[in-house]
């Protein structure tokens, strides 16, 4: 049973998203939150497995509440956004989310979405990844390996870079000729010698750390 908590200063959205949810099998809405500040509180007393994010909410808004529950429980975010709010996605990301949905997305989606999440991968939607992989290009001014990457085999980097790119687990087996099984493996291991959460903390420290650049798999 994955347990959703929801966090959205209008009352009707989250009603909409609590009806869409309980009419799927598997899937628990536990509490609901009106701003950033009670949904951390509630996160904390009734530990979810993931919390549905509003970002703009009066008071504590969603990327200080994602800080703290990402700090403090073993939640994790699932981000919705507008096209207009790259700022906060970036924020949110290094705050610690897992994943990122446009607000108009269809239910299905949602859905989806969640329990991607909730089995502890990440999630960025499509339309939202090429302005977020422009943004992390332009704050990685001065690319820094650190000993992070330094650990890492050059099979390692070579799948961390396709994960920057956005490739399934499946694709990149695909294109290094590796079963998904094993693909798999070397991302987990990866994770683990990077020390990071998930596979959008990878993606950050792969442009961050200078590993890949925007465009470079479409010239590959």
């Amino acid at each position: 049973m994955i347990r959703v908590l929801l966090a959205d200063d209008q009352a009707l959205v989250r009603a909409g998203f609590r009806s869409i949810l309980e009419g799927e099998d598997g899937i628990e809405v536990v509490g609901e939150a009106a701003d950033g500040g009670e949904a951390a509180r509630l996160a904390r007393r009734l530990r979810p497995d993931v919390v549905l994010m509003d970002i703009r909410m009066p008071g504590t808004d969603g990327l200080a509440a994602t800080r703290e529950i990402v700090a403090s429980t073993e939640a994790r975010v699932l981000i919705l956004t507008t096209f207009d709010l790259d700022e906060y996605v970036y924020g949110a990301l290094r705050a610690g989310a897992s994943g990122f949905l446009v607000k108009d997305s269809e239910p299905a989606e949602l859905i989806h979405a969640l329990r991607v999440v909730a089995r502890g991968d990440a999630l960025i939607a499509p339309a939202i990844t090429r302005r977020l992989i422009a943004e992390f290009a332009a704050r990685a001014t001065h690319p820094d390996p650190g000993p992070r990457l330094s650990a890492l085999t050059e099979r390692e980097r070579e799948v961390m870079a396709l994960v920057a790119a956005g490739l399934s687990n499946t694709e990149i087996a695909a294109r290094l000729v590796l079963s998904p099984a094993t693909a798999k493996t070397h991302v987990s291991r990866i994770m683990t010698k990077a020390q990071v959460r998930d596979r959008s903390q990878l993606v950050i420290l792969a442009y961050e750390s200078g590993l890949t650049v925007p465009g470079w798999l479409a010239d590959a």
